[in-house]
């Protein structure tokens, strides 16, 4: 299983147990909102916001929420005015820790991810102590079984940086201002990703197992629960079977 992926798939196993879809709708919707706001509403002509509706659908939100939440970023209905920022910081083991957050009271948040990362065994760092750790990127990630070859030839021809064969999926990075352009070309030769969406790729891991993998895992979780949080990325690597365990 690739680093850089881990917690998404971990998310992915969790979520389908934990059912947290109400969670899930509310951080999409923001982004809807926020996305509409800041580049319009035609998803068009709005990559961010054509990614954001791509998330939705793939989360089967329904149209009427997608509709609303595009009114309201572009004035059409009452809203709270969002801001957006990043915290940084260090978990368990010294993993850089980079979490992206959409808020209406940044004292709060603050606090709350602060908190989290006290919690467990981490620490809120200044702005730009990881950030340069990690690199962003368009993600495609594919099942196995599908043919590498024909993928990666049509990946690379529709402008996709990378394509690698990680035994259980297959992952397709791009630059993320080619990312709807490759994803859109990728369907249309007939491969349609499990998940795609515009990350943050750490550059180095560091291998974590035992008590600190336990605690990255909660800090991890808890980012993830707290409403302002809609990202958090990390630069943990956890054995495959310790991972099993600890869940």
């Amino acid at each position: 299983m690739s680093g850089h992926n881990k917690w998404s798939t971990i998310k992915h196993k969790k979520g389908a147990a934990d059912a947290k879809r109400g969670k899930i709708f509310t951080k999409i919707i923001k982004e809807i909102t926020v996305a509409a706001k800041i580049g319009g509403g035609d998803p068009d002509g709005n990559p961010r916001l054509r990614t954001a509706i791509d998330k939705a659908k793939a989360e089967n939100m329904p149209k009427d929420n997608v509709e609303r939440a595009i009114k309201k970023g572009v004035g059409g209905l009452e809203g709270t005015n969002y801001e957006e920022t990043t915290y940084e910081g260090y978990g368990p083991g010294g993993t850089a820790v980079l979490v992206e957050v959409m808020t209406d009271n940044r004292n709060r948040t603050v606090s709350e991810v602060r908190s989290i990362f006290t919690k467990c065994n981490g620490n809120m760092g200044e702005a730009g102590c990881v950030a340069w750790l990690f690199d962003k990127k368009g993600l495609m990630i594919f099942p196995e079984g599908t043919d590498f070859d024909k993928l990666f030839e049509a990946a690379i021809e529709a402008g996709a940086d990378d394509v690698t064969d990680e035994g259980d999926q297959i992952e397709v990075l791009t630059d993320p201002s080619s990312f709807n352009a490759v994803k859109e070309a990728l369907e249309k030769a007939g491969f349609k990703p499990e998940s795609a969406e515009v990350t943050m790729i750490p550059q180095t891991q560091v291998k974590l197992e035992g008590k600190q993998a336990e605690n990255m895992l909660k800090l991890m979780e808890r980012m993830e629960d707290c409403d302002d949080v809609q990202n958090v990325y990390a630069n943990f690597d956890i054995a495959e079977e310790e991972m099993e365990k600890l869940m």
